[in-house]
């Protein structure tokens, strides 16, 4: 995982994309280099909290700074979906950089951000904070239970500053689909593969095809290649097709920020599935409850 700081108003950003994270730092820099902004980068995996306290450290270090502004908790990855099918690894791992990086950065830098004249901590959850689906047919439950983690530490940290360190404010971003490459990092996170599906192991490969099985189609006669292309398809519809894109759902992130809203939303299917949720709650986990909000936020079905 890398994570990057910057100078001015002083934010540390804790991501899980290499690639992602060096394009960042480049629009950075290309931004605020007329305004005397440095930029840094670092590399450490957010669900240990000694490589977290490291992190923090080289950060006070490279910017010769004991505060920030802004903390953005933005790690996260896919994958544990299954208590049943998946391994105990898998599940935790995904469970303990979803939740684990938000708790850990948030006591890293703490202090710091108490040490600032005004602090505001950025925790993203999810859609699938609130709604625990992707769908009727495929189980989501490491990433969802990490995601409801930090929607109630976030809402349950704002009764904390309010008495502690009411200079300090903090929101809950819950983005729907969003333009990114997060199915292709979590491969890599967890398969230890280049991500591509043209280059998916043998055993994410079986995994893929137990997946597409489970949701009733025939994969008797599927080539390996063909779940590679399978794979690489729905990656890029993932990326190409979501109704948000990336650079939309920081707009709206910083938007929300800005205006000290507590809960953001980030996207037309997160507004679409937040108002049906809480409509009929009763109802939210019904294969009928799902068509009806696909329908109306342009999710495909089994994607």
């Amino acid at each position: 995982m890398r994570l990057l700081a910057a100078e001015a108003c002083n934010v540390a950003m804790c991501d899980v994309t290499p690639a992602g994270m060096a394009e960042t730092r480049q629009l950075c820099e290309a931004a605020g280099l007329a305004q005397g902004l440095r930029v840094t980068t670092h590399i450490a995996d957010v669900s240990d909290p000694a490589q977290v306290a490291r992190f923090c450290d080289e950060v006070a270090h490279a910017h010769a700074t004991d505060r920030i502004h802004l903390l953005f908790n933005n790690a996260g990855v896919g994958g544990g979906g299954s208590m049943v099918v998946h391994s105990r690894e898998e599940w935790e791992r995904t469970f303990n950089i979803c939740w684990g990086g938000v708790y850990n950065c948030t006591r890293a830098f703490l202090p710091m951000l108490l040490k600032a004249e005004a602090g505001h901590i950025v925790n993203t959850s999810s859609v699938n904070g609130f709604w625990a689906s992707v769908g009727p047919r495929v189980p989501h439950t490491a990433y969802a239970a990490a995601k409801f983690a930090v929607k109630g530490f976030t809402e349950a940290l704002m009764t904390d500053l309010k008495i502690n360190a009411p200079h300090v404010k903090c929101s809950v971003v819950m983005p729907g689909h969003i333009g990114t490459g997060i199915t292709v990092n979590s491969r890599k996170i967890h398969g230890g593969s280049a991500g591509a599906a043209e280059a998916m192991t043998a055993a994410e490969i079986a995994q893929a095809w137990a997946r597409i099985a489970s949701m009733g189609r025939d994969v008797s006669r599927l080539s390996d290649d063909d779940i590679r292309k399978l794979i690489a398809e729905r990656d890029r519809r993932f990326r190409e097709e979501a109704p948000t894109s990336a650079a939309a759902a920081a707009k709206i992130i910083l938007d929300g920020v800005k205006a000290e809203r507590w809960r953001i939303l980030v996207g037309p299917d997160a507004e679409i599935i937040d108002r049906m949720v809480r409509a009929d709650p009763e109802r939210a986990y019904e294969e009928a409850f799902f068509e009806e909000f696909a329908q109306q936020a342009g999710w495909r079905l089994g994607s």
